[in-house]
C-alpha cells in the first residue's frame, strides 16, 4: 500500500464530501448551509491542491486544475458571504451566488474524483 496514495486519495474525497455538505440544503436560505464547513471545505481543499503539486503526469495536471478551481470557487464563496454579511445586506441573489460558487466548486471536486478512481484503477501494481 502507498500512503502517499492513501493520504491523498483521503483529502480528494474529504474535499468533495465537505463540499457537498454544504452545497446540500435548501436554495434560498443560508441557515441550511453552515460557515465552519465551508471554512472546513476551503481548508482542506487547499491541503488537498498542495499534495497535487509534485504529480507530473498528464492526469496530475488536470488533478491540479480541477483542485485550483474549486479552490477559486470557493474562496470567492467565503468572500462574497464576508462582504455580503459586513458591507451589504445578504438576500436571495447573494444566497443564490454563494451556493452557485460552491455546486461549480462541487463539480469540479467530482471531476478531480472520478480521475482519481480512474488513474488508481489503470495503474499497475
Amino acid at each position: 500500500m502507498n500512503l502517499d496514495k492513501v493520504i491523498s486519495g483521503f483529502f480528494i474525497i474529504f474535499s468533495m464530501t465537505l463540499n457537498f455538505g454544504f452545497f446540500y440544503g435548501e436554495l434560498s436560505s443560508l441557515t441550511h448551509h453552515s460557515k465552519y464547513e465551508l471554512f472546513a471545505a476551503i481548508v482542506i481543499n487547499i491541503i488537498a491542491t498542495t499534495l497535487k503539486l509534485g504529480d507530473k503526469t498528464q492526469t496530475g495536471s488536470i488533478l491540479l486544475a480541477t483542485s485550483l478551481v474549486a479552490d477559486i470557487q470557493l474562496i470567492l464563496a467565503a468572500f462574497v458571504w464576508t462582504i455580503a454579511f459586513y458591507a451589504y445586506h445578504i438576500d436571495n441573489e447573494i444566497i443564490g451566488l454563494i451556493i452557485s460558487l460552491s455546486g461549480g466548486a462541487l463539480l469540479a471536486n467530482f471531476v478531480s474524483v472520478t480521475l482519481y478512481i480512474g488513474d488508481t484503477l489503470k495503474s499497475k501494481r
